[in-house]
């Protein structure tokens, strides 16, 4: 995938059994986005489900640089390719399995076309994800989600939160009501 500077991306993919066996897995996958994403994006939001995953962000000047030496692709997508990979192998190895840990190619898909009320309702999708799954009763007991940070449960940094709150033109006081009141419907697949 090819990232352009500014532009908010929906980066998703499935597994093809669980992603996350523990606790400790989540965790893993979320040093690997600190480590491999951050460097080259604003992250917006992210939730983290047991066979697959969303973020929701915006490349920066260090990703969309080309790499060099041999490989022509862009850091930040590069670096996507990189966390993933890693963590399917330390995946395969704590789980004595082989093969390809993920069902389908990831995918990014370039939201700032598509206007604000796109980008709502996929920053919504992203965290209602636990709740239209039946794993939790209510989206803020989710802990692998970036909603607990927006509504001031817990105060990460993996989540650029002022400038998700800029980009979507909603207040802080304003997300538990909005993503509430609009659920997203469970056979929505224009964010699947």
């Amino acid at each position: 995938m090819s990232y352009e500077l500014d532009a908010i991306y929906h980066v998703y993919n499935r597994c093809n059994e669980l992603m996350f066996y523990k606790k400790e897995n989540y965790i893993y996958f979320l040093q690997k986005i600190r480590k491999h994403v951050l460097p080259y994006a604003d992250i917006l939001s992210y939730c983290l489900m047991p066979n697959h995953f969303h973020i929701l962000l915006c490349a920066n000047d260090k990703g969309i640089e080309i790499k060099s030496g041999g490989i022509s692709m862009q850091m930040l997508s590069f670096n996507i390719g990189v966390m993933l990979s890693s963590y399917s192998q330390a995946i395969n190895r704590q789980e004595n399995r082989k093969g390809s840990l993920f069902a389908h190619s990831t995918k990014s898909i370039m939201l700032n076309m598509k206007g604000n009320d796109y980008l709502l309702n996929c920053f919504m999708y992203i965290h209602q994800n636990p709740l239209l799954a039946g794993i939790v009763e209510r989206i803020e007991d989710w802990e692998y989600s970036s909603y607990p940070d927006y509504i001031g449960k817990r105060n990460g940094s993996l989540v650029n939160l002022k400038y998700g709150l800029d980009v979507l033109n909603i207040e802080r006081d304003d997300i538990e009501f909005i993503t509430n009141q609009l659920l997203i419907d469970k056979t929505d697949e224009d964010f699947l």
